[in-house]
């Protein structure tokens, strides 16, 4: 692809004065335009280089792919003149005057915090998989690979340590990106989520013990009694304190003086923070995040493979609204307590979701005339086979429709299979054919067979019926004619 080229192309067809800014994604440039009727849409349908385009949350959407995206977006602000701009200051473009969803406010909110997150969970998820490979008995024989290779048990240690550390001190994780978030100091947010996991508080992962067995500390606080209890692996608590932290520090920049702002604010918002955590918001959102996790272990338990299978089926749709970003939260507390939860059903899911949607792309690419199409398909099905299904559906499954809902129920059935065998996933990860790096080593044979299902009836019945529909079509063109 030659970016400057297709950049150029794009601006016209789009028109400079027609356009009142620009950002990108992963995948996608974000425009606001003035008026879509002046858009040359015919154009940009027939761009080979181009995975398609839609309209959604009052932003123009063109679908560049991956890595491409980056270099076409710096060469159309270059020719536009349009200023670069982020994703929120695009979104303040569309929604001025308008009143916003607090649901889907919320999900930004959490996706903010989340997403930048993800690079660490899925390294600490990934070794965590590797060192159960290296643990685990009976995968490669009567014996696990340490016990039968005993010089690497050192290596396996090592592993393991670096796999536990982005669980045990989330907190701090959390505290850096929840208070940048939010408007604060992202390192008072650090000292926050440090404070929350002391060595000298009773372990996170060991407080209901603690509780029940009386042996759980306390500070004496004129005569109220606080449990000393730490908050590894735990989010609800975090992102709370993180709110109170960074509105505090706002709020002591604007009252207190120059001269003593640098001073006093971080210790007047550190030290507030603190005993609120301790007191009040740690305690009572503990309990509400528990419950949340018990409630969703409980659902999952409950409906098994039913559950999973009607998730499956509405996956893709929900991705296309834009609620899948609350997800990456929900997996975390999952992940942070798989003594409690065994790990995340939400990851192997979206895998066979994913996996449809890309075999019903590649079942077009072997049955369309189409030679843009055809590129597109191909192309499309591959990064939908790895986990990035957004040129597979806007680029190709949701134009032909039939596509689309054939992969929704490719997944539902893979999923309902997933689910009956309570496959479960120890880490994020690209949720696609190679998600399996992410599975329980137990349960990768049947995440592959779940995998296989997914891939196969959305593949044949997509090819099969939009053959049909073909020869259908070119039957009623020559009775037409």
């Amino acid at each position: 692809m030659k970016h400057k080229e297709v950049a150029q192309r794009i601006a016209q067809a789009i028109g400079k004065d027609n356009l009142l800014g620009a950002a990108h994604c992963a995948t996608r440039l974000r425009l606001v335009i003035k008026d879509t009727s002046k858009i040359d849409q015919v154009a940009l349908d027939e761009d080979v280089d181009l995975k398609g385009t839609f309209e959604a949350n009052g932003q123009y959407q063109i679908i560049v792919g991956p890595g491409d995206v980056n270099d076409v977006y710096a060469e159309f602000v270059k020719i536009t003149g349009v200023g670069e701009a982020d994703k929120d200051e695009l979104k303040k473009m569309t929604t001025q005057g308008k009143k916003e969803n607090l649901i889907m406010a919320l999900i930004k909110v959490l996706s903010d915090i989340f997403v930048p997150l993800i690079p660490a969970l899925v390294a600490g998820g990934l070794l965590m998989a590797l060192n159960n490979v290296l643990t685990g008995v009976g995968l490669f024989g009567p014996k696990s690979v340490v016990e039968m290779f005993p010089g690497i048990k050192g290596a396996a240690e090592i592993i393991n340590m670096m796999a536990s550390a982005p669980f045990a001190f989330l907190p701090i994780l959390i505290g850096i990106s929840a208070t940048k978030r939010f408007g604060g100091n992202p390192y008072l947010g650090a000292a926050a989520g440090m404070m929350m996991v002391m060595p000298s508080l009773v372990n996170g992962y060991g407080v209901a013990e603690a509780v029940a067995t009386g042996t759980m500390p306390h500070w004496d606080l004129f005569g109220l009694q606080v449990a000393q209890a730490g908050y590894q692996g735990q989010v609800l608590p975090v992102i709370a304190v993180a709110w109170i932290l960074a509105t505090l520090e706002k709020f002591f920049h604007k009252k207190l003086a120059n001269a003593i702002d640098f001073t006093f604010t971080p210790m007047l918002a550190i030290i507030i923070t603190g005993f609120l955590t301790f007191i009040v918001v740690g305690p009572v959102l503990r309990v509400v995040s528990d419950a949340v996790t018990d409630g969703i272990v409980w659902l999952y338990a409950t409906t098994g493979g039913i559950g999973s299978g009607i998730f499956g089926f509405f996956y893709s749709a929900i991705v296309l609204t834009g609620l899948h970003q609350s997800f990456p939260a929900i997996e975390t507390t999952l992940l942070a307590d798989m003594a409690k939860t065994g790990g995340s059903f939400i990851f192997p899911i979206a895998a066979m979701a994913n996996v449809a949607q890309g075999a019903a792309t590649f079942a077009i690419f072997f049955i369309t005339k189409n030679k843009k199409q055809k590129a597109l398909a191909s192309s499309a099905g591959f990064s939908a086979m790895l986990g990035i299904t957004e040129p597979a559906m806007f680029g190709v499954n949701l134009k032909l429709k039939f596509p689309f809902f054939i992969g929704l129920i490719a997944a539902g059935i893979a999923s309902a299979v997933i689910g009956f065998l309570h496959v479960l996933a120890v880490s994020m990860g690209p949720a696609g054919v190679i998600g399996f790096i992410a599975i329980k080593p137990s349960s990768i044979p049947a995440f592959m067979l779940g995998i296989a299902i997914s891939f196969i009836i959305a593949f044949t019945t997509t090819y099969f019926y939009g053959r049909k529909k073909m020869v259908e079509e070119n039957i009623t063109s020559a009775e037409e004619a």
